[in-house]
């Protein structure tokens, strides 16, 4: 998959593409559906599948204090889209020039000049440009103006309900794994390198990877039985993620872990995966109460996967 920054290096797409734009925030299930829709239609035409994001995403530009949990960064986002099949992801720069585009500049500078689409697909309440006057009627013109045309997207429901990153969201910090699952297909997971931390779970005795978020907000909070993918294999573990508030953390952070582990996992990048939650995340009367919280958690993940019967990794 070809990735770039902003509308340089775009000759690649000198014969055109079939485009798509969103946040894909979780590429979850009704994300994927739009994409197996892209990759056909791109397949059909015998040209490249292409898909524009903006980072940071739009609602994080106005107020990142404000705006919803990522269910994905960056990096994440860019391995599942390239699982999906597509050709090439566009990030754009979502700042105050972006945002000062008309939906005729949009049009012109970055579908037509930029990206030369030959083929849209979007989601029919698609809005864009500096007044919101772009909407998908607008593209339907525009397409006829330019020569691309436009399909919508229609929504996606699992069992009823609208499949949306929002309500993965919702799942999530609900606790409701098995909810998360349906709508985004798969277990949800946080992927980072592992930094160098205060060391206390060593101390402690219960060593942990601290994961670098690169997240201004988690979308799950807590203690959970996971399964932590390393280069080595991939090893059943307890997770802390969130503030750590008996020992007051300034950020957000994941630390995992592993059972029947001996090795440095320091700069390496590990995949967490969320098996089940434990409890919320809490406040301890010092270091004795919370050690002892930690190693009732351990039990509680090891009783975990012995009832589902992987009792080791």
């Amino acid at each position: 998959m070809h990735f770039f920054r902003g509308l340089h290096n775009t000759r690649s797409f000198s014969q055109g593409c079939v485009l798509t734009i969103g946040n894909f925030d979780g590429v979850h299930s009704g994300h994927r559906q739009v994409l197996a829709k892209l990759t056909a239609e791109a397949q059909s035409l015998g040209l490249p599948a292409a898909v524009m994001i903006f980072e940071p995403q739009p609602k994080e530009h106005f107020d990142i204090e404000g705006s919803p949990a990522r269910l994905t960064t960056l990096a994440e986002k860019i391995e599942l889209l390239e699982q999906q099949g597509i050709d090439a992801l566009a990030c754009m720069a979502f700042n105050n020039r972006f945002m000062s585009l008309s939906a005729e500049d949009f049009v012109k500078q970055v579908l037509v000049d930029g990206l030369n689409v030959k083929a849209l697909i979007i989601g029919d309440d698609f809005k864009f440009g500096c007044d919101r006057s772009g909407d998908f009627e607008y593209l339907k013109q525009a397409g006829q103006k330019h020569g691309f045309t436009v399909q919508d997207t229609k929504t996606v429901l699992q069992g009823g309900m609208r499949v949306s990153s929002t309500e993965v969201r919702a799942a999530l910090e609900q606790g409701d794994l098995t909810q998360a699952q349906v709508l985004l297909g798969r277990e949800f997971a946080i992927s980072g390198r592992i930094a160098h931390g205060q060391k206390l779970g060593r101390t402690l005795g219960v060593p942990t990877a601290n994961v670098i978020l690169k997240r201004h907000k988690t979308p799950l909070v807590g203690v959970y039985a996971v399964q932590v993918v390393t280069s080595s294999g991939t090893y059943n573990g307890v997770a802390n993620i969130g503030m750590r508030p008996t020992v007051g953390a300034l950020v957000p952070i994941l630390e995992p872990h592993l059972f029947d582990f001996d090795g440095d996992l320091y700069g390496q990048r590990l995949k967490v995966v969320f098996k089940q939650k434990i409890r919320d995340e809490k406040r301890f009367n010092g270091l004795d109460e919370l050690t002892a919280a930690i190693y009732n958690d351990i039990e509680k993940a090891k009783a975990f996967f012995i009832e589902n019967n992987n009792p080791t990794a």
